[in-house]
């Protein structure tokens, strides 16, 4: 089944994310309070099958809550949502993305990211929940300069 890029969409309904990023096992604890101005979704607004979303720190993003839905795995959808935030990213001015995962890395590589030691992590993503609270201390800190 071919991807539709324009099926990416900005600002997905909380009860979605929260759905999907459940289902997937990541932290749902701080998406209650998140801006989701800057979180797309992928698929029919009313049930995306995938979200992702991003954290916006100056010319620095967190890369987060990267969620597809079981039967849409293997389609794209994943890749698809990731360009997209890439691209958002970068019209809003962001020059480095991370992210942290415990078991994506590999997806990860495959898209350009390259490990980095938690140590080297720059000051605003030490200051994120994800970094500081939500993520353990296994998850590889990864990073693409945009």
């Amino acid at each position: 089944m071919a991807l539709n890029p324009a099926r990416v969409f900005l600002r997905p309904d909380l009860a979605q994310v929260l759905r999907l990023v459940g289902e997937a096992g990541l932290p749902i604890d701080d998406l209650d309070e998140a801006d989701l101005s800057h979180f797309l979704g992928l698929g029919p607004r009313n049930r995306p099958v995938g979200v992702v979303g991003l954290e916006l720190l100056g010319a620095t993003a967190l890369l987060r809550s990267l969620a597809v839905d079981a039967g849409a795995r293997g389609e794209g959808s994943g890749t698809a949502l990731v360009e997209a935030a890439e691209g958002h990213a970068i019209r809003e001015g962001v020059e480095k993305v991370y992210l942290l995962t415990t078991t994506a890395d590999r997806f990860f590589e495959r898209l350009g990211y390259v490990r980095v030691g938690r140590e080297k992590a720059p000051p605003e993503i030490r200051r994120t929940r994800e970094f500081s609270e939500m993520c353990s201390e296994t998850a590889v800190l990864m990073m693409k300069d945009l």
